[in-house]
């Protein structure tokens, strides 16, 4: 198999059911939306539904839109609202996946919403000790309780795939992210790769923790002021954002390593958006094909003679 030359996974995960746990907007939307355009079944849980809003206050973006967009795209959709913080609501929704297809085939860490709790650079004693908790829980719990609970299906069948999202490539991750309760959080995803990607060898599973490169999300747009549209009016303010991507990016990420026959030579490996991008052929929402991890590797760390547009 041409890895580098592959970009059509339309329809490779027909009859394969996902859980994407944390679907409710950005990066775990967009990882619903692609899995659903290769055919997948696909489980989409968060706390905000048309009915409720979770403590991130964002309620135009609901599990129900993303089932419909996900069902939209070429999948089957289904919404569940789902708390991953209480074990008894996350077992339920395995038992309904179970009941209802029988299997799962991939599972998306991606639950999170904790950015309204970080404080750059702010010393660890000084940032309330509730709101690091919090971001703990939120980034780190969850995914282990969604994992002790949804992994015993998966493992029924080998070819399983675990994909733990988070913020940074364990090589990024060297550097300290500014605030200890974020550093920790975004690192543990990581770790967790690495070892359930031990443990899930004698199933023939597969474990990668899979990080997006500066993420155009719907926060991040709100957040400079502008839309999808205008989203290069933000350069201005910050220079950076040049070279950012659309959810789109790690969503086709997910689904080209869902749809890899070979996906286990990445098990318990960091990867991320650009560089699977590279790897698979595809490209973000405008063609282009943004390699986040090098560009800040390499030019804004290393200094090398270069800008965004020569990483796009």
């Amino acid at each position: 198999m041409d890895h580098e030359k592959t970009t059509d996974h339309a329809k490779t995960l027909t009859g394969k059911v996902a859980l994407v746990a944390g679907a409710t907007r950005g990066a775990g939307r967009a990882i619903a939306v692609q899995l659903g355009a290769a055919g997948a079944t696909v489980y989409a849980t968060g706390r905000t539904t048309r009915e409720r809003v979770s403590e991130v206050g964002r309620a135009s973006e609901t599990i129900e839109e993303t089932a419909e967009l996900v069902t939209a795209a070429g999948g089957v959709g289904i919404a569940v609202q789902a708390d991953h913080l209480d074990p008894a609501q996350v077992r339920a929704v395995v038992e309904r996946i179970e009941r209802e297809q029988g299997r799962l085939d991939v599972l998306v860490n991606d639950v999170w919403g904790g950015e309204h709790l970080i404080d750059f650079d702010t010393k660890m004693w000084e940032v309330g000790l509730d709101r690091g908790l919090r971001m703990l829980e939120l980034g780190v719990k969850t995914h282990l309780i969604t994992s002790s609970l949804a992994l015993p299906l998966l493992v029924r069948r080998p070819g399983g795939l675990v994909v733990e999202i988070t913020d940074g490539t364990a090589e990024a991750n060297k550097a300290y992210r500014g605030n200890l309760f974020y550093d920790l959080t975004k690192n543990a995803p990581i770790r967790m790769a690495y070892g359930l990607g031990e443990e899930l060898k004698e199933s023939g599973c597969t474990a990668v923790s899979l990080t997006p490169g500066f993420l155009r999300s719907e926060q991040m747009l709100d957040h400079f002021g502008v839309t999808e549209e205008t989203w290069r009016d933000a350069v201005v303010r910050e220079p950076h954002f040049a070279i950012s991507e659309t959810p789109v990016l790690v969503g086709r990420a997910v689904a080209a390593l869902a749809g890899d026959p070979e996906r286990e030579r990445w098990n318990g490996r960091s990867l991320s958006s650009g560089r699977l991008a590279r790897e698979y052929g595809f490209t973000d929402a405008d063609g282009s094909r943004p390699d986040s991890e090098a560009y800040f590797a390499e030019v804004v760390a290393g200094g090398k003679d270069a800008t965004a547009e020569d990483y796009r």
